[in-house]
């Protein structure tokens, strides 16, 4: 398993929010409670294991994607050409961008089967608006595998914006494919291509190890 299928399979389930969450709440405690009702609902559901689209995004949608900045991390992956883009352009690239998150965090949730999530001691100020908090996806097979996440804390409470695994945070990844796609057809060109690109994952069934009917 590669690096990128690991961080599809393991490290985005672990970063699961969800709105009943109270602001207040500590963010590793906050990620630590949510990440286990997602991953136990993902393997306790035979339709999530089946392989069920519908299912899994769902799941994504209510559980996932209201706690994540995505805005903040589309920004920051695209850089300096952020700045450079209209109002409609930043838009755009941001829902293409959650798109492609979207899958990724279905994919992730369609494979989980035996993974736990270990939390490690929270190193920050009661004060502090930004955060990272540690942890690693312990399996029944192969070493743990380090994850870490930022997280910032705003009106609506913490909102996750960049993850790290095995040492690569996910911002910096899509930042060098993000210029090389702007250098070659500009802001427009970068936009077509993750439109494309979530095209094609959206005629792929999410889970290629399900049983086949």
């Amino acid at each position: 398993m590669n690096f990128i299928q690991k961080f599809i399979a393991l490290a985005t389930v672990s970063v699961a929010f969800t709105g009943i969450a109270s602001a207040q709440e500590a963010p590793d405690a906050l990620v630590k409670r949510i990440s286990e009702d997602v991953i136990n609902t993902a393997k306790n559901d035979k339709a999530i294991q089946a392989g069920d689209t519908k299912k899994v995004i769902d799941l994504v949608e209510s559980k996932i994607l209201p706690h994540v900045d995505f805005q903040r991390m589309t920004s920051l992956a695209a850089g300096r050409f952020w700045r450079q883009a209209t109002p409609e352009q930043q838009q755009q690239l941001t829902a293409e961008f959650r798109k492609l998150l979207v899958f990724t965090y279905s994919g992730a949730l369609s494979q989980v089967k035996d993974q736990t999530i270990e939390f490690k001691p929270l190193r920050a100020d009661p004060a502090d608006t930004e955060v990272e908090v540690r942890s690693q996806v312990n399996q029944a097979r192969g070493e743990p595998i380090p994850l870490n996440y930022r997280v910032a804390k705003g009106p609506q409470g913490w909102k996750i914006y960049d993850i790290n695994v095995l040492g690569a945070w996910l911002v910096e990844t899509y930042k060098g494919t993000f210029a090389s796609e702007i250098n070659k057809g500009g802001i427009d060109g970068l936009i077509k291509a993750l439109a494309d690109k979530n095209q094609k994952l959206a005629s792929k069934p999410l889970n290629t190890n399900a049983p086949k009917k």
